[in-house]
């Protein structure tokens, strides 16, 4: 696919310049150049002009339409220096140089009068057009990019070229996806196929998913398996600061499309323009925004009925704030999920990206895809070229499984600070810190395995990290999995407490963690005892009935507020008590690990799994869950 572009004419830009050097000219014949020269007369109060009339010191006076020039007396009358002043509504002045007997006269026309009239007459218009010729230029480069082409639509348009095409062989870990677009594909291609036997095919798809999940990847593959024209744009290009410009654009979008049909018109962040109109709490409006989601409204009614094949596609990561007119049959008939990709996902697309650099033989794609739950194609793309760029560093000619693992902790953990240096006891506390969150965590139920305990610096405020990995991709878990991490939180702290009797603010981002965990626990999942399988909104929030107008009471009482919290305390508190007990029982273990750590900076691999497996249950734990701690 290529983007087609449109030559700009070179005339346009001649004749400006030429408007321009004239406006030029004749700004400094006939302004300038006389402000210059008539600058060099001194000029002098009305009033005193007067005065020096009444005193008989005024040879002669010659009367303009904007200046009054007088020439004084010498005393042997002669003619002296001559000097201006600005005239004013006075009547009685003919009538006082007649009795002092002063020369005057009105200024003699200027020769070229009936030239200056026409000059006049001419120049600004030509001076005009030269500034809007100058200003369109600046606006976009001429023609129909510039100024008056502000209603113009801004979509790039990528026809069939020689370029290479996006295919859905360029996109993988998405096939649920795909599946689902390959039936747009084929009407574009045969839609008789579909209307012999009277189907419709949807008139838009809305692809939704997270960032990075490759959405507008997607949207290109339809293209280019389809060979059709792709129409390119952002919500956020449609709308400016001038009233209306946005519909102008959307008609100007769908006129274009209609001539090149049929052709795929792909809206990328389709939230900037159709969020909900009623999102402030009232119907109604008149802002730009809801003229132009009103205007696409239209067009997606009516640009199929005269029979052009134009199917829209439009990508969003916040579905849930998009106008329900926008969703009804008609319009996106058809809602596509573009999730985060599982492990076999994982693996495909580092597969296409590593197809772009060159790997070593040790590199295990599967174990990479393995290590990074969570990761959206963005992601993985941006790690392989993190390890492509590590390995180009360290002088490598390929890139190796330890460039991989390095760019895996670059991108979760933030960059090493090695400039970070700590004193013995803010590094022994850091030691003791981390190797708490790796004993409780190799204890509790559904927790990652522990790969990499080190106390290198890493990112804006982590003075030393554990990282800890899944095993598999995990999409529901229970309570006692949710206690097992709330407690590996608190693990640091709690080494913190056994080993120094006393805790350091390094614990606060994993009590942030702790408590909103069992917030969510409480609140969300109704996983309380006392309060019941309710979901309740935390705060006073104003909550939106079903017609978009807000309700303004209370989202839960002070007592329900009350019992949240204690809920709240109970959990984590019991979580705290769980990491200390286990931390108490393992003490020797704990030194054992953190007298290795403060020698290397950094274990992991076979050796950390080594000693890990070492760590026992305490047996004040065990009648928790005896099951889940095997």
């Amino acid at each position: 696919m290529s983007i087609k572009d449109q030559p700009t004419p070179p005339r346009s830009r001649q004749f400006g310049n030429i408007f321009l050097i004239i406006g030029a000219l004749f700004l400094v014949a006939n302004f300038i150049l006389p402000f210059v020269l008539g600058s060099q007369i001194p000029g002098v109060p009305y009033s005193l002009f007067i005065h020096q009339v009444q005193e008989g010191e005024v040879q002669r006076v010659q009367v303009g339409q904007n200046q009054i020039r007088f020439q004084l007396k010498t005393a042997d009358d002669q003619a002296g220096q001559v000097f201006s002043t600005t005239p004013i509504f006075d009547l009685g002045l003919p009538n006082l140089l007649e009795e002092k007997g002063v020369e005057f006269a009105a200024a003699p026309p200027p020769k070229n009068g009936w030239i200056g009239n026409i000059l006049g007459w001419v120049i600004p218009p030509l001076i005009f057009v030269g500034i809007w010729q100058f200003f369109v230029r600046r606006g976009g480069g001429g023609g129909a990019q510039g100024m008056l082409s502000i209603g113009k639509s801004k979509a790039k348009v990528y026809v069939e070229g020689e370029s290479a095409k996006t295919t859905f062989a360029d996109v993988a870990g998405v096939e649920e996806a795909k599946a689902e677009l390959v039936e747009i594909v084929d009407f574009l291609k045969t839609p008789e196929r579909y209307t012999q036997i009277g189907a419709r095919i949807p008139r838009g798809v809305l692809l939704v998913g997270p960032p990075g999940t490759g959405k507008t990847l997607l949207a290109k593959a339809v293209a280019g398996e389809a060979g059709v024209p792709f129409f390119s744009i952002s919500g956020s290009e449609f709308v400016e600061m001038f009233v209306g410009v946005g519909s102008s654009r959307v008609r100007d979008l769908f006129e274009q499309a209609k001539k090149q049909a049929p052709c795929i018109v792909f809206i990328d962040e389709l939230d900037a323009i159709g969020k909900s109109r009623s999102s402030n709490g009232f119907y109604g409006g008149n802002d730009e925004r809801e003229q132009t989601l009103n205007q696409l409204l239209s067009e997606m009614d009516g640009f199929s009925a005269e029979g052009a094949t134009v199917i829209v596609l439009a990508a969003t990561n916040r579905p849930e704030i998009l106008d329900p007119a926008l969703l009804r049959p008609g319009r996106f008939d058809r809602q596509v999920l573009v999730d985060r990709p599982a492990l076999a996902g994982r693996e495909a697309i580092l597969n296409i990206h590593a197809q772009k650099v060159k790997l070593g033989k040790d590199v295990d794609l599967r174990a990479i895809a393995t290590r990074t739950p969570g990761f959206a194609g963005a992601d993985l793309a941006n790690l392989v070229n993190e390890a492509a760029l590590l390995a180009a560093r360290n002088g490598r000619q390929a890139v190796a499984q330890t460039d991989f693992a390095e760019a895996i902790e670059r991108v979760v953990a933030g960059l090493e600070k090695k400039s970070r240096v700590l004193n013995d006891k803010e590094k022994k506390i850091v030691a003791y810190h981390e190797v708490g969150h790796a004993l409780v965590g190799q204890l509790m139920p559904g927790s990652g395995r522990v790969e990499k305990i080190s106390i290198v610096s890493r990112g804006m405020a982590a003075l030393g990290y554990t990282l800890q990995l899944p095993t598999e991709d995990r999409f529901l878990m229970d309570e006692a999995e949710l206690r097992g991490q709330i407690a590996t939180l608190l693990g640091g702290r709690s080494a913190e407490e056994v080993v120094f009797n006393s805790i350091t603010t390094g614990a606060s981002n994993d009590l942030q963690r702790a408590t909103d965990l069992a917030e969510q626990m409480v609140t969300t999942f109704g996983m309380s005892k006392i309060l019941g399988p309710l979901a309740y909104q935390q705060g006073t929030r104003p909550m939106f009935l079903e017609n978009g107008m807000p309700n303004a009471r209370r989202s839960m009482s002070d007592e329900t507020a009350q019992a949240i919290d204690r809920e709240v305390k109970e959990i984590v508190e019991t979580a705290h008590q769980q990491a200390l007990e286990t931390i108490r029982h393992n003490r020797d273990l704990l030194e054992t690990i953190t007298m290795q750590l403060l020698e290397t900076e950094a274990i992991e691999g076979e050796k950390l799994h080594q000693l890990l497996n070492q760590v026992q249950l305490a047996p004040s734990n065990l009648h928790q869950s005896s099951e889940a701690f095997v």
